[in-house]
């Protein structure tokens, strides 16, 4: 693969310290979630995966829309990414919720939320390495 953009970002202190890119666009305060107890002051690394994850599959979506000329540009993503125990270690699961516009028809929202499952980066880096759900709404 030829990259296009690379992304650097840098965490120090894990899941209760900072994450920063090397642009200075991303700042963070990371904080652990009170459900994993924590005090919950400041982002998770699952929220930053569910963020990245609905803004490229939504990205996904409108390539494959296009092509199809199917008009999904008020399309919206939200992705569900949870994290549990798994053995010893620890596992991730991905909801990814796609609502579709009222102008398109069940099927067809159906065949480009799987097509677009195809292209995405996040979805091709998760297949076969973690479970994702796709729910179109």
């Amino acid at each position: 693969m030829d990259a296009l953009y690379t992304a650097v970002a840098t965490a120090t202190h894990g899941r209760d310290g900072r994450a920063y890119s090397s642009d200075g666009q991303l700042d963070l305060q990371l904080g652990i979630p009170t459900e994993m107890g924590g005090n919950g002051q400041g982002t998770n690394p699952e929220q930053l995966f569910a963020a990245g994850y609905s803004a490229c599959f939504a990205s996904a979506l409108a390539l494959v829309g296009r092509a199809a000329k199917v008009d999904v540009s008020d399309a919206a993503v939200t992705a569900e990414v949870g994290i549990g125990k798994q053995g010893e270690g620890f596992a991730l699961a991905v909801t990814l919720r796609v609502e579709l516009p009222e102008s398109v028809d069940a099927a067809t929202g159906r065949k480009l939320v799987e097509q677009a499952h195809q292209v995405c980066p996040y979805s091709n880096a998760t297949r076969g390495n973690i479970p994702v759900e796709l729910v179109v709404e």
